[in-house]
């Protein structure tokens, strides 16, 4: 009798472990997981499943290796944008390291932020520097991107409306920007704007393996590119996203108007009261929450 009531003793056990296990697996799924530190205190990991991106955009952000200042603001400007739609990955590009300050200064930065390419060049404007990004990318990025974009460092640029209106375009022989000339409307008439244009992949690695691009390096970067597709009958796909991209109020004729709410980008912002500006029309601080913690 005595061994007989053991064995359901342990059979109850065993139901009980069982069913208790049974519950477990299911708040796991219904519920967020539920962890403990090392100090017993309750550990929230919310295994809600998040919405997949639609695709990939490199943004390389063309500037100088003595300008750490504009690199930290531009950090805090993008630092706290991003798209649900969109995997969105922003670089800072210059040139090789001249100063001995330049090499200590920014490995702090490469160790800490992760977020700039040195390409083997002489740093340069319109000498080949925007050829030599994009043709390096293919050999030095661990991954591919569906877009790349080049982009100067005095644009303000909205991820959510770039993410959004390149969402439904193609993601092969595609040419993104804004049209010069200014009073254009029509993508394929000359080339998209310096301040910051895109292009698929596929391009990207024309550039790299055609010798039209490698032959026609000098001269103004973005008239250039330009060139290069218009020889190599490349970017079938084109498109120019006026009046949401534009320069500053004022600083460049036809190619600047006020700002407007569906703004993708805005270019020739040299100064800080044209920053101020834009972030205060934008309100990019506006999901700051309140806290005891300052006063503003």
């Amino acid at each position: 009798m005595s061994s007989r009531w053991l064995v359901l003793a342990s059979l109850s056990s065993i139901s009980l472990l069982l069913y208790f296990l049974f519950l477990l697996f299911t708040l796991q799924i219904k519920s967020p997981l539920l962890l403990l530190s090392p100090n017993n205190n309750p550990i929230l990991l919310d295994n809600t499943p998040r919405p997949q991106t639609q695709f990939s955009l490199l943004i390389g952000i063309l500037t100088r290796p003595d300008l750490y200042d504009r690199r930290h603001f531009l950090r805090l400007i993008y630092g706290i944008q991003s798209s649900p739609i969109a995997e969105i990955h922003i670089k800072f590009v210059f040139c090789n390291l001249t100063k001995n300050g330049q090499r200590i200064l920014i490995a702090l930065e490469i160790l800490r932020f992760n977020d700039i390419i040195i390409l083997n060049c002489t740093e340069n404007m319109n000498s080949g520097k925007t050829y030599t990004y994009f043709s390096s990318l293919t050999q030095i990025l661990p991954r591919s991107y569906d877009y790349v974009m080049k982009a100067d460092d005095d644009v303000f640029i909205r991820l959510i409306p770039l993410a959004s209106s390149l969402a439904p375009l193609p993601r092969t022989d595609m040419y993104y920007g804004f049209v010069i000339p200014c009073t254009s409307q029509n993508p394929f008439v000359e080339y998209m704007s310096g301040m910051g244009f895109v292009l698929s992949w596929d391009l990207v690695q024309w550039i790299t393996e055609s010798s039209i691009p490698a032959n026609h390096t000098y001269g103004p970067e973005d008239k250039t590119l330009g060139k290069w597709l218009k020889m190599g009958n490349k970017a079938k796909n084109r498109f120019s996203n006026k009046p949401a991209m534009y320069d500053y109020p004022g600083t460049n004729g036809k190619c600047s108007h006020e700002l407007i709410s569906d703004t993708i980008a805005v270019h020739r912002l040299k100064r800080w009261d044209q920053w101020l500006n834009v972030l205060t029309f934008f309100n990019v601080t506006e999901t700051l929450k309140p806290s005891y913690m300052y006063h503003l």
